[in-house]
């Protein structure tokens, strides 16, 4: 399954603003969009939330763009 997330590097803290649809969600990220950390974040975010290992999450599109699209494995649960 294929999450599209639009970041928000550079936020006072790590949320979920808001949920576009099923599967796009708008997310706020404390790191600096520098460097991969904002795409580390967001991994180890969406690991925590969705109680999933990190190597189940798989950054396919958008390493230097505000939008990712990340792969998930099907039937997770998505409840951000």
């Amino acid at each position: 399954m294929i999450l599209t997330i639009h970041v928000k590097p550079n936020a006072k803290v790590t949320k979920v603003v808001s949920k576009l649809d099923d599967q796009t969600f708008v997310i706020a990220l404390h790191a600096p969009a520098t460097e991969g950390k904002a795409n580390e974040e967001l991994v180890e975010f969406l690991s925590d939330k969705l109680n999933i290992p990190k190597t189940f999450i798989n950054l396919k599109r958008g390493h230097n763009s505000r939008v990712k699209h990340l792969e998930v494995p099907e039937g997770t649960n998505i409840f951000l």
